[in-house]
């Protein structure tokens, strides 16, 4: 079999309202995004979620599975999730949910993957944040662990507690992508670069920090680098983010840094290489916000294959 991937998170539906009035429904949910995104761009991988055994259901599943991805989902929710994304007029999206979480503790997967990815959600959310994290743990000797906390103020609840929780797999994760705005929720008074210092220092060997018209920073062992983001006509901000981690995870995948047994080489990463694969992370996330959705784009639109 070849390397695939395991994303463990929540799948749902974005309702995406835009200040004309308008408004259109499409699959979406951070660790599903990132699974499309992943498979879009080539890769073999599968997504444990849950789902209702409803409409939206079928959309998601259908969705998912057109990028080539494999949905190993638990019908166990009463009905699956919906976020609702109101667009400002700069088409940056504010989020609303009704949702439910929840793994059975005998959740399997595809044996062996070389990257175990989860967050936003799903890994704050009991029931199933417990589960996550069992599934994690047991999956760090031989996979990468990757981690986007991808807050939602709405859902976390107490920030200490959420913080709590976060710090724990941010120790848990080999790599970690967080956004400048996850940052100042958890931590209003740290600046980012000093946040990103100190979560390098819990374990990781590299994290990330997403800066929307900054670019991105990233800090690993061998010092820290700056990307500048590539300018396009936005159309919305809907799951740039999530696109931005596919291309990480699938670049340090090209680079052959993923697998619990390539983690010393992950951690002796050099700056160049850093630099090399953020630019590109920085290319996917401007294609995916040039276009309305959580849209990332194939290989072969980045010009690839």
């Amino acid at each position: 079999m070849p390397e695939h991937a395991l994303v463990i998170g929540e799948a749902l539906v974005d309702v995406v309202r835009r200040p004309d009035g308008t408004h259109t429904a499409h699959a979406g949910g951070s660790p599903a995004n990132v699974a499309f995104g992943l498979a879009r761009l080539g890769r073999s991988v599968e997504l444990l979620t849950t789902l209702g055994d409803d409409a939206y259901g079928t959309l998601v599943r259908a969705h998912v599975e057109s990028s080539g991805a494999i949905v190993a989902a638990t019908i166990a929710a009463p009905r699956t999730s919906v976020a609702t994304a109101t667009l400002d007029g700069h088409g940056v999206a504010t989020y609303d949910f009704d949702l439910e979480w929840a793994l059975p503790d005998d959740s399997t997967t595809i044996p062996d993957p070389v990257v175990v990815h989860t967050g936003s959600i799903a890994a704050v959310l009991e029931p199933g944040a417990s589960a996550v994290e069992r599934l994690v743990e047991a999956a760090k000797e031989r996979a990468t662990i990757t981690y986007d906390p991808n807050v939602r103020p709405t859902l976390m609840g107490d920030r200490g507690k959420a913080e709590t929780t976060i710090e724990r797999l941010v120790a848990l994760a080999d790599v970690v992508k967080v956004s400048d705005e996850d940052l100042e929720w958890l931590f209003p008074t740290e600046d980012p670069t000093d946040a990103a210092q100190r979560w390098l220092a819990l374990g990781p060997a590299l994290v990330v920090v997403t800066l929307g018209s900054d670019g991105a920073l990233a800090v690993c062992a061998g010092g820290m680098v700056s990307v500048p983001r590539v300018v396009v006509e936005v159309a919305d901000t809907v799951g740039a983010g999530d696109s931005f981690m596919s291309g990480l995870i699938d670049g340090l995948w090209s680079a052959e840094l993923l697998g619990g047994h390539r983690r010393d080489a992950l951690r002796a990463i050099d700056l160049p290489q850093v630099t090399q694969i953020l630019q590109r992370c920085a290319r996917i996330a401007g294609i995916t916000v040039s276009r309305s959705g959580a849209n990332p784009p194939t290989r072969t639109e980045l010009g690839e294959s």
